[in-house]
């Protein structure tokens, strides 16, 4: 589990525009918003990773350069970008559940359509200087917190400076 004002595993993926991205070539004016979802497989996943594309410019009114990424193979990724609606989200593929545990996210065995193993969710709020600032790790795909909720929470640490919290 990587604490608050820790730095963040390097963090190196390929995007299905074709690309790669590194966390340590992010230059966000605030933050960098990691989002892990479960895979194409998920249903709240689909729903979640859409309210993220419609709340995408209020992030990026505020600093925060965002990326979603899962487990999934660059083939059912790149499904995922044309049959979800998240043309503006950056995707990431080919999460390696070894590369999960270094962020502490929960890794669960597939059951009924889903694939063998894949990653939990986990959203990742990481400084211009890759320190973790805030993370929110779930174990079922359940309970995973609101982008307004989030959004809030951005405009209070910006408006008041607060420090990163849970580091002890």
């Amino acid at each position: 589990m990587i604490k608050p004002r820790e730095k963040a595993p390097e963090l190196k993926i390929e995007l299905v525009n074709g690309t790669t991205w590194k966390l340590s070539e992010q230059s966000p004016e605030n933050f960098t918003l990691l989002l892990v979802y479960r895979g194409k497989h998920c249903p709240v996943c689909k729903g979640q990773l859409e309210e993220l594309h419609k709340k995408i410019g209020k992030f990026s009114d505020r600093g925060v350069n965002v990326i979603a990424i899962s487990a999934d193979t660059k083939e059912i990724a790149e499904e995922t970008y044309k049959e979800w609606d998240i043309n503006d989200i950056p995707l990431g593929y080919n999460f390696s559940i070894d590369e999960a545990r270094k962020w502490g996210l929960f890794i669960s065995e597939g059951i009924k359509q889903e694939p063998k193993h894949f990653v939990e969710p986990g959203l990742f709020l990481i400084t211009p200087d890759q320190t973790m600032y805030w993370e929110s790790i779930q174990s079922m795909p359940f309970g995973r917190p609101p982008f307004n909720e989030v959004l809030g929470g951005i405009d209070y640490i910006l408006k008041a400076d607060y420090p990163a919290r849970g580091e002890a």
